[in-house]
């Protein structure tokens, strides 16, 4: 039935509740077990850098700028960092070159601040209270960091052109106990919208109450484009941060865990030379170099950025139909019943959609009953509370084909049915 839900009376409601309880029952009986929870590369991308594993081996020269077999270099090669500073937009020696994960970067950043502080300022483990903006729906893992040291969050709606400025802007002009904003700001995590360059010119120049504030720009999908001929565009911050005389307040993030291998890549902060200079009195305490053989191993692989752009396309080519046979299920089974929402991004790794309020824990739920597994409702706001309970983040690229157009064939499924009851129940 393709008539909005909405105009439908008791009787036809209840109608139609109970076909599309029938073929729920039929989808449990499939014995279903597929997982749509995270957004991970499928097998067949991760073919796509297995030569990487050839470019080293026992008779191969391990000398670049420095011997990478050898102690030293905390900062990374310098090759690794033009690759990285490249893919950030930043100057070369405005970058380090770390381990295997940007979130242990942001950690370790946060981490320092509560301790030892930023800069010299006091160390937000003694202040009173210690406060983050989250832009939401957003990253759980952003989330659960500043969960784990207690950061008291604060939700900041998505709009089209990216968090909603006003309110950014006015936490932290006026309030000294803001002291960072999370974001992704191309292909955002989960909704895969893109800041506007009015955003990121804001973003900028903003005039912080706080000395130690910083904006942590986690550009993870930055060369992650679905469409050539429709990429998104994004301003460089740090270009904006200088022109605003403010290149201290941004960290920009990022890495290679879904170029190459997640859990074997190389990542990367890229920042003013004051903050790399607070960033390194840490760092050469804590590592006489990260992992250099590895740094050699992805230069020798790409090349250069544009041998990183050229490997991103087979990535596209293999993850667009997926994110395109989704868009189409959700169109065919639900576009016309006036319930739900969803975006259809130009890249990144997820579609995110929205339910009518009060549902999404339920669609989650009845999902899980029937063998399909999704990130958890309410997982994309901070403390894992969606106040409308609606939200759920999509990740389409894991699954097989075949499995991916079960999964979400069900998954519209789930929606009708506890749609439906929800319609049904308030009559």
């Amino acid at each position: 039935m393709n008539v909005p839900y909405v105009k439908l009376d008791k009787a036809q409601l209840i109608m139609e509740r109970n076909e599309v309880e029938k073929i729920y029952n039929q989808y449990k009986e499939k014995n279903l077990s597929l997982d749509m929870s995270r957004g991970k590369p499928c097998s067949k991308q991760l073919d796509l850098s297995l030569p990487m594993m050839d470019t080293l081996n026992s008779a191969s020269d391990y000398m670049c700028a420095v011997d990478v077999r050898n102690y030293g270099v905390p900062m990374g090669i310098s090759e690794a960092r033009k690759l990285m500073a490249d893919m950030l937009e930043v100057e070369n020696d405005e970058v380090i070159v770390c381990g295997n994960a940007s979130l242990s970067i942001m950690f370790d950043i946060i981490s320092t601040a509560m301790n030892k502080g930023i800069m010299g300022q006091t160390p937000w483990g003694k202040l009173d209270e210690v406060k983050f903006l989250c832009p939401v729906p957003g990253y759980d893992r952003h989330f659960g960091i500043t969960e784990y040291f207690g950061i008291k969050m604060i939700n900041i709606p998505m709009t089209k052109e990216g968090p909603d400025m006003d309110l950014v802007e006015e936490y932290v002009n006026n309030d000294e106990s803001v002291k960072g904003i999370w974001c992704v700001p191309k292909y955002s995590n989960p909704q895969g919208i893109t800041y506007s360059d009015e955003t990121v010119k804001r973003f900028a120049a903003l005039k912080p109450a706080a000395k130690d504030f910083r904006i942590f720009w986690d550009n993870a999908y930055v060369i992650h484009d679905l469409y050539d001929d429709k990429k998104d565009e994004l301003l460089p911050i740090l270009s904006e941060c200088k022109k605003a005389g403010n290149e201290d307040i941004v960290y920009i993030l990022g890495s290679t865990s879904k170029v190459s291998f997640p859990g074997s890549g190389i990542s990367a902060v890229g920042t003013s030379k004051n903050n790399i200079e607070d960033i390194m009195k840490r760092l050469s305490m804590q590592t006489i170099g990260h992992d250099k053989i590895n740094q050699l191993r992805h230069v020798r692989f790409f090349g250069d950025i544009n041998g990183m752009k050229e490997h991103m396309k087979k990535h596209a080519a293999i993850i667009r139909p997926k994110f395109e046979l989704v868009d189409d299920i959700l169109t065919k089974e639900l576009g016309d019943l006036d319930i739900c929402s969803w975006y259809n991004p130009n890249g990144g790794y997820f579609i995110s959609f929205d339910s009518m309020n009060g549902c999404a824990s339920q669609i989650v739920q009845k999902a899980k009953e029937a063998g399909v597994v999704l990130t958890g409702a309410g997982a994309t706001f901070p403390y894992k509370k969606d106040p409308d309970d609606k939200n759920i983040r999509i990740a389409p690229t894991f699954p097989t084909d075949s499995e991916l157009f079960e999964a979400a064939m069900l998954f519209t499924v789930c929606v009708k049915l506890v749609t439906l009851d929800k319609l049904i129940s308030e009559l």
